[in-house]
């Protein structure tokens, strides 16, 4: 059968195994229908190509192969497709998935996408959407990825359309460029079903290790740190949070099931209040670690982190109720310590110390945070070297002493924000570090100015939060680090009106963003390089209360030597930072019977 006669019967052109139409006649057949109607005429067998385009009958083997065959016969001829004439049949090859396909018409599709994006810029943009549209998987196989068959039908798909995008992008210099922005633009919103963004992400992360990475990265890391965002802020506490006598999402950390050094007892995932959200984002979490740990092991976390930093300086930092996103940088840090553990804590108090430049008022709230931030990593980070973790807070104790020689006259709150926030900054570290800190004489001496920073008419200890304060003031008279005396005792409220003169936001009390990792997935690839308070050994014996009714922060002179004694015990329970607010003494009463079970520092009330 020659040429002429193929056209004449269109079934023969899928014919490919039969000797007497080879390949080569086959793209033959098909210039002969793109150059007809070309020229304005009426084609049957261009017809029937755009009919068997749309076939996506994965059952019928007979169809299939009609379909190779054709796709095939195309990429031979793309050379001969024009974007004006052949619009339906362009159509149709961009409108494919190939989740409706096998593996065999799943590549014959994907060398043709990669012929028509090399051949002319001008379906570049076509064939790069027609790509990415596959990161998000139909509804269908989102409801079945528990599936083998489906969980194998993804692997067949992605895999391919990652290596057409690699493949475009060495024959396109241009690709990666036009890429990135169409990324963005589909990145699927938290409203749609959270599953579909975690995979999403997954290609994302996959492409940021590859060579489309080197290009884009940067612009990956805050697409996927946006989406972390996002998904985080969706999160009510009320979806985690849940009374200890009826567990919920989450258990949460029980100090008093705690031995020093114990796994963390963070509980299992019961019914997700929250629409399936927290689990998504624990799963999202744990992808990004994943990721993390990749780029360690080949060398490259050094390279990424600078990146990542960028993004999370752009989308997390000034977040103020941001409740686990954050432990993606906490994460990579404790994958090297020596280089991006040093690097995070230097770039957060470069930004606090900024703040003595001009710069617009509007980034209080961004050096407050970055302090919070600081004080929480340099307390938590159990991956930090004693000696780093004086070394920065020497650097803040000194720019707090130059604050304290060079203030004016005007003692308001609201005019030292960024001062009080560096002095809480400092005692919150301590509270966890003290021991390990006073053991060495050289980090001792640097700790000398700080007595006069406290002292000082600003009166920091009215100002920051009280459970930090009088840990603060218990740890440093059983260590020698300075006499608490009648200076240290305080008139009125437990907690001073003065720290809640910055109102909003920016409250000086409620924030540290390193409290413990509510998700139980995500806690398990932190745990270990975390530290709780149980693990903590403070300069005071545990034991012994003998010594603290001696201790009274701000005007609590008057309380009785029992609920002294409640008051300790539920500050030294508390594995993170109290959230609590003392206006009363009903509020006082209440607070004192409260259950061992921790509150996050950023809970409804603060926010």
């Amino acid at each position: 059968m020659g040429a002429s006669e193929a056209l004449t019967d269109p079934s023969s052109l899928y014919n490919v195994g039969n000797n007497d139409l080879s390949d080569t006649e086959t793209v033959l057949n098909v210039r002969n229908a793109l150059a007809s109607v070309q020229n304005g005429e009426s084609d049957l067998l261009y017809d029937q190509f755009v009919e068997t385009i749309q076939i996506n009958n994965r059952s019928d083997h007979a169809l299939g192969a009609q379909l190779d065959a054709l796709l095939k016969a195309l990429s031979g001829s793309v050379a001969c497709i024009d974007v004006n004439h052949h619009r339906r049949i362009l159509s149709g090859i961009f409108g494919m998935s190939l989740w409706d396909h096998k593996p065999h018409v799943m590549d014959s599709l994907m060398d043709l996408i990669i012929s028509l994006a090399a051949t002319s810029g001008k379906y570049l943009d076509n064939c790069l959407n027609m790509l990415i549209r596959h990161f998000v998987p139909p509804p269908w196989v989102i409801d079945r990825l528990w599936q083998g068959r489906v969980i194998e039908q993804k692997q067949h798909v992605l895999s391919r359309v990652h290596g057409a995008l690699l493949k475009i992008s060495l024959l396109v210099p241009l690709a990666p460029s036009r890429l990135l922005p169409m990324l963005a633009q589909q990145l699927p919103k938290i409203n749609k079903k959270d599953q579909v963004v975690v995979i999403y992400v997954e290609n994302l992360l996959k492409l940021e290790n590859s060579s489309i990475g080197q290009v884009g990265g940067g612009m990956i890391f805050m697409m996927v740190m946006e989406r972390l965002r996002d998904l985080d802020l969706e999160i009510d506490w009320d979806d985690i949070l849940q009374d200890d006598s009826n567990r919920g999402m989450f258990d949460m950390e029980l100090e008093d099931a705690m031995n020093e050094g114990d796994e963390l007892p963070v509980g299992s995932l019961n019914q997700d209040t929250s629409g399936g959200k927290i689990e998504s984002l624990d799963k999202l979490m744990v992808t990004c670690f994943d990721h993390l740990e990749s780029c360690n092991l080949h060398g490259r976390l050094d390279q990424v982190f600078e990146k990542l930093f960028d993004s999370f300086e752009n989308f997390i930092l000034n977040t103020y109720k941001s409740k686990v996103s954050q432990f993606l940088m906490f994460y990579a840090c404790s994958l090297d310590p020596e280089n991006c553990g040093v690097k995070f804590g230097s770039k957060l108090l470069d930004i606090f110390l900024s703040s003595n430049k001009p710069r617009p008022t509007r980034q209080v709230s961004l050096w407050m945070s970055a302090v919070a931030y600081l004080a929480s990593y340099l307390a938590r980070g159990k991956f930090l070297p004693v000696s780093y973790v004086a070394s920065m807070l020497k650097r803040l104790v000194d720019e707090c002493a130059d604050y304290c020689r060079t203030c004016n006259d005007d003692i308001r709150p609201e005019a030292h924000q960024l001062f009080y926030s560096g002095c809480q900054a400092i005692m919150y570290v301590l509270c966890f570090r003290m021991r390990s800190i006073l053991d060495v004489p050289r980090f001792r001496s640097e700790l000398i100015p700080l007595e006069s920073i406290l002292m000082h008419k600003l009166n920091p200890l009215m100002v920051c939060l009280p459970s930090v304060v009088a840990e603060f003031l218990r740890q440093a008279k059983a260590g020698g680090l300075f006499v608490v005396s009648d200076s240290f005792i305080f008139e009125d409220l437990l907690e001073s009106e003065l720290s809640r003169a910055f109102g909003g936001c920016e409250r000086l009390d409620t924030f540290f963003p390193f409290d413990p990792c509510l998700l139980k997935s995500s806690n398990s690839n932190i745990s270990g390089n975390f530290i709780y308070w149980s693990m903590v050994r403070p300069t005071y014996d545990k034991d012994d209360d003998e010594d603290d009714a001696e201790i009274i922060v701000n005007g609590d002179e008057e309380s009785d030597e029992e609920d002294e004694g409640d008051l300790d015990y539920a500050l030294n329970k508390m594995s993170i930072t109290p959230k609590h607010s003392f206006k009363n003494n009903m509020e006082r009463e209440r607070l004192m019977k409260m259950p061992s079970m921790i509150r996050p520092s950023t809970s409804p009330e603060s926010l």
